[in-house]
């Protein structure tokens, strides 16, 4: 322990004294400044820890929140004996927590004691033995991979990062591996990962996705007598808290592809000397898979603004749906009466990688016909057409698997109210009586930034018109968010009739990441895209100028949808308690794409009509707090 104590009051009142030793004292020394919002906030983490909360820690930019939760978490860890659960949004904040370069490893160098921190990642992360053995001499194996494959001792993706997905696809681990009947069971890379971090002492930093693949599984896995994929943990820290939702309810749900399925198909149709009845149930599972997902397509509610479409639910659809399902479940069966039929024509471990993904669409289709979708959620992935099926109550899930369990469970965002409301995210949690705290950004948001307003409502013309104007005077070195991927397109061809002194990089032709890298680097540029309201991070002279085109109203998002129909069903307007708290958090994330650093400096200015509409103390509440607002 990093301080001495007697019993559990004594420890509560030490941690909160050794949490101001290291940062009025300890971290000074080191030539870092006190922030009290930093330590305020770490106070906060401090007494949730301490007396079980479930708490709302809301740090503005530049708080300091990663040092201020990580000293409570450690000194929690080894008074309880058993590691805190980091989880992450992305596999990039993993990294910069636990990585060779990354925080863990900065203040365990600045307090002078060991840290044993280690990351829980994806499983699709590692590759899979038994693919990489069947995969053999492939000539999409390079020697350079051969030899690190031969080397390896977890098999983590991130060790050789130049490899491209579709050689991953073939060699990396994926929900259709069948790991209970593998013949390398207990020997893999996967499991060498997870015997790499289940004794970790103090901080276990995971992914959101595998946080929840571990706790919706995790009784069921302890009652068959399997290991959870997470070792017990003594309390949960939720990093950019705010984005939970969707993982937590995609690792709840099925997936059904139909690519899969039409693999599936064709690897079986080349089997030798099949029996009449296997090969009439294959052409009749084709047949509804076809009819399926041609019913699908025309059910689906356009969206330009969702990666996920909701559905037009009628009885064609379930019918169809229903009959996909029981042909699959007569395939799964006569795939499984003979299976040693087809050892010859495919191996043993693709015809159990078959039965998992059957097993798969057959749990979703089920959930879908059942009580006719009134419980489930269901929509189809815009980017790669498949079917997903997932839980209408997420909320009483949390309540159930998490909330109940008298354990410490933080939230921390910059984004989790609006203006020191939380009520939307409370409401969208389901949870119950949650401490709450917030803390602004320490920046001098009042010197550094100005906001500019439109004081009337706008045609698209006088817009475009004020855009082209801004552009220009600011020299670029602008970022432009819009709603939907439609609108940048039309900004697009709107700006080819001005020949303007700096380049202008699109969304939509070049990979997100290599466009921020390019942004940043070419300093007069401009960035014109939907998909950069939070995430990037362009401190400097690239970014001085931030215009918001559109408000991120949501969209018809089936997460969101359900919501609204919830809301309504409770006598509520969905505008104002869904529609326009979610506008306020995504553009209050959006806004903390300017101010980045000390030194920065620029303007934020929203072209869309705010003055005089419903939604203006709204607006106003998600801005920076201490700007100056103008008009244009």
């Amino acid at each position: 322990m990093p301080f001495e104590y007697n019993s559990k009051e004594e420890f509560k009142v030490k941690l909160t004294e050794w949490i101001g030793d290291v940062f009025y004292d300890i971290l000074p020394e080191h030539g870092y400044e006190v922030r009290e919002e930093q330590v305020y906030t770490a106070y906060q983490f401090a007494d949730a820890v301490c007396n079980k909360k479930v708490h709302l820690a809301e740090a503005g930019l530049g708080t300091g929140k990663t040092f201020a939760y990580l000293l409570s978490a450690i000194a929690y860890a080894r008074f309880s004996g058993k590691p805190v659960v980091i989880a992450c949004a992305t596999t990039a904040l993993q990294e910069q927590l636990a990585g060779c370069e990354g925080d863990i490893l900065t203040l365990s160098r600045l307090l002078g004691f060991e840290i044993d921190a280690r990351m829980a990642k994806d499983p699709r992360q590692y590759i899979c033995d038994v693919k990489v053995e069947d995969t053999g001499e492939s000539d999409l194996i390079s020697t350079e991979m051969k030899q690190w494959i031969n080397k390896t001792k977890r098999g983590e993706r991130s060790e050789i990062p130049t490899i491209s997905d579709r050689v991953w696809k073939r060699i990396g681990w994926d929900e259709s591996m069948v790991c209970e009947l593998c013949s390398s069971r207990g020997f893999c890379k996967l499991v060498k990962a997870r015997e790499h971090y289940r004794p970790t002492k103090d901080l276990i930093i995971a992914g959101h996705e595998i946080f929840f693949q571990d706790l919706w599984t995790r009784e069921e896995r302890i009652a068959d007598g399997k290991l959870p994929i997470l070792p017990s943990y003594s309390a949960v820290i939720f990093d950019e808290g705010h984005k939970i939702m969707l993982p937590a309810a995609m690792q709840a749900g099925e997936q059904i592809s139909k690519e899969e399925i039409d693999t599936i198909i064709l690897s079986l149709e080349d089997i030798q000397g099949a029996r009449d009845s296997f090969a009439s149930i294959i052409v009749a599972v084709e047949d509804a898979s076809n009819e399926f997902f041609t019913c699908l397509s025309s059910r689906v509610i356009p969206d330009e603004r969702s990666e996920r479409l909701s559905l037009r639910i009628n009885d064609t659809l379930l019918r169809t749906a229903s009959t996909f399902h029981k042909t699959l479940g007569e395939l799964l069966f006569e795939m499984q009466v003979e299976q040693e039929l087809y050892n010859e024509s495919l191996p043993m471990s693709l015809i159990q990688a078959y039965e998992g993904q059957i097993e798969r669409a057959i749990r979703a289709l089920n959930r879908f016909v059942r009580n006719k979708s009134t419980d489930i959620i269901p929509w189809v992935d815009k980017r790669d057409d498949s079917f997903w099926v997932v839980p209408k109550n997420i909320s009483e899930m949390l309540d159930q698997h998490l909330f109940r369990k008298g354990l410490p469970v933080i939230f921390t965002s910059a984004t989790l109210s609006n203006e020191g409301d939380f009520n939307y995210f409370i409401r969208t949690l389901g949870v119950k009586n949650a401490s709450k705290s917030t803390v602004g950004s320490p920046f001098d948001l009042e010197k550094q930034a100005v906001v500019y307003l439109t004081q009337s409502t706008n045609s698209r013309e006088d817009r475009f018109t004020k855009l082209v104007s801004l552009l220009s005077q600011n020299g670029g070195r602008a970022l432009v968010l819009t709603n939907s991927m439609e609108e940048v397109r039309k900004i697009r061809k709107s700006l080819e009739k001005y020949p303007l002194p700096f380049e202008v990089l699109w969304e939509d032709k070049g990979e997100r990441g290599y466009l921020v890298r390019k942004f940043r680097e070419e300093e007069t540029s401009v960035l014109i895209g939907t998909n950069f309201w939070e995430g990037i991070d362009v401190p400097g002279e690239a970014l001085t100028m931030l215009i918001v085109w559109q408000l991120p109203f949501p969209s018809l998002d089936p997460i969101i949808e359900v919501q609204r129909i919830e809301a309504k069903k409770q006598g509520l307007d969905p505008a104002i308690t869904i529609d326009y708290p979610e506008m306020g958090l995504k553009l209050k994330q959006g806004c903390g794409r300017l101010i980045r650093t000390e030194e920065d400096h620029g303007a934020i200015v929203i072209l869309d009509s705010v003055i005089g509409e419903p939604w203006e103390k709204v607006v106003k509440g998600a801005l920076p707090i201490g700007v100056s607002i103008n008009f244009l």
